[in-house]
Parts: C-alpha cells; sequence; structure tokens
C-alpha cells in the first residue's frame, strides 16, 4: 500500500485528510518540520501532503528544501498545503521543487485526485 505522511501543526485537518485518504493509502502524520522529516528519512513515504506554515523549528518549505536536496529522497513526491494563497506563494513552492500546491481551505477530494495523479507519473 501507498504511504503518505500527512505534516499539519492542526490535528482537525491532519484528521479530515487522514479520514479521506485512510482507505486508499497507508497515512502516516507528523505535526511539525521536524519530526517530518525524521519519518520521511525513517519511513521512506512515496508522497508528503506538507502543510507551509507550522509552529516548530522548521517550517514547510525547510522541509520541502531539505527533502528535495537528499539524494536518496529525491523520489519523494511533495504536495503543500498552506492558508497563503497569493500567486507568488505558489511560484515560490513550485520552483523549489513541490509537485502540487492547494490553498487552504481545499477539497479532500481534489488532494485525493491529485494525489493518484501524481502517484500515476
Amino acid at each position: 500500500m501507498t504511504r503518505i505522511l500527512l505534516v499539519d501543526d492542526h490535528s482537525d485537518i491532519r484528521r479530515l485528510v487522514r479520514i479521506t485518504l485512510g482507505k486508499s493509502f497507508e497515512v502516516l502524520e507528523a505535526e511539525d518540520g521536524g519530526s517530518a522529516l525524521e519519518i520521511v528519512r525513517s519511513q521512506r513515504p512515496q508522497l508528503v501532503v506538507l502543510d507551509v506554515m507550522m509552529r516548530g523549528d522548521m517550517d514547510g518549505l525547510q522541509v520541502l528544501d531539505a527533502i528535495k536536496a537528499d539524494p536518496n529522497l529525491a523520489d519523494t513526491k511533495v504536495i503543500m498545503v498552506t492558508a497563503r494563497g497569493q500567486a507568488q506563494d505558489y511560484e515560490y513552492g513550485m520552483k523549489r521543487g513541490a509537485d502540487a500546491y492547494f490553498i487552504k481551505p481545499f477539497s479532500p477530494l481534489q488532494l485525493v485526485a491529485s494525489i493518484k495523479e501524481i502517484l500515476a507519473r
């Protein structure tokens, strides 16, 4: 089963996405960037759904940079989710290597469709 890591400091958002994804994927969770990076390195999920703005020592963009800079994780797909919806935020995330970018609030069903499309590439 495909393994996905959900990273968001809001447990309600993680729960909503986990419920939506849970039937089709093995879902791992993290609430901050540091623990997310540890899970990515140890559990090797195929895809990470990553919030941009989180409490803690690493935000989502720093986690994205760390994933993309590690040759052992180069195949890991990353979908960014954020409340920051300006065009420059989208472009900045995509230039740093994100595979998709969702603005909160987003449709969990659209997220699932995007995950399936990205994993099928």
